[in-house]
Order: structure tokens, then sequence, then C-alpha cells
């Protein structure tokens, strides 16, 4: 059994498509005050993407700390993703950010990546190697 979400509206109660306009009402209390109900189901969207894009990120990263692979900059990567939209990334970014080597200006190194990037690779091919070819 399905249970809708009531909304008043301007004194009014509705609960057809209560997830789009619960969406659409919660954009235009926060955040950047849009100039259409539109203008805010789309931002809503694309926060939804760029969230879930950043959580698969993270988990990535997360599955590489075990496996092959560039774990902490994947995390970072996911992290970064992520805190446009929810502080607690932003708290745990400057962690890892912190635990990544870095130059006199704070960024990552351009040989750190490089290096990174070629071992994941090197780990996923010779994973391919050892599982199907060997």
């Amino acid at each position: 059994m399905r249970y809708p979400i009531l909304m008043i509206t301007e004194g009014n109660m509705k609960d057809n498509n209560s997830f789009k306009d619960a969406a659409i009402e919660a954009e235009l209390e926060t955040g950047e005050r849009e100039p259409t109900r539109d203008a805010a189901w789309s931002k809503s969207i694309k926060r939804l993407f760029r969230v879930g894009s950043g959580l698969l990120v993270t988990t990535l990263g997360l599955v590489m700390m075990l496996l092959p692979g560039p774990g902490l900059l994947t995390i970072a990567i996911g992290l970064s993703i992520l805190s446009r939209d929810v502080a607690w990334a932003d708290r745990l970014l400057s962690k890892v950010r912190a635990r990544l080597p870095s130059n006199e200006h704070g960024k990552l190194p351009r040989s750190s990546i490089v290096t990174m990037t070629t071992m994941a690779i090197a780990g996923v091919l010779f994973s391919i190697w050892a599982t199907f070819l060997r």
C-alpha cells in the first residue's frame, strides 16, 4: 500500500505527484531562488545526479583501497563531487587531502597522479591476464 506525501501549499492539500512537488518545494526553500518551478525541478534533478555520482565514485575509491588502484585519489574525487551538496563530504575531504601527497602549494603533484593511474591500469591488466589469459 502506498502512502502519498501530503503537502500543504497555499492552504490546499495535494497528493498527486508528491515526490516532484516535494523536491520543487525543497529546492525553492533552500539555496538560490529559481525563477520558475521547472527551473527548480531541473536543479533538483541535477543535484540528485551529482550526489549519486559522487557516492558511486567514493564507493569505487573505497573498493580500490582493497583492490589495485588509486583509492585515496578516487575517494578525494568522489568527495569533491559530493562536497557541492553535502556538508559532511567537505569535512571528510579535508581529512583525505591531508593524507594525499602534495607540493608546497597544496596541490597533488602530476607525478603522483600519473604513478597512481599507471599502477591502477597495471593492476587491472594483471588481473585480467591472471584470470583469463593464463
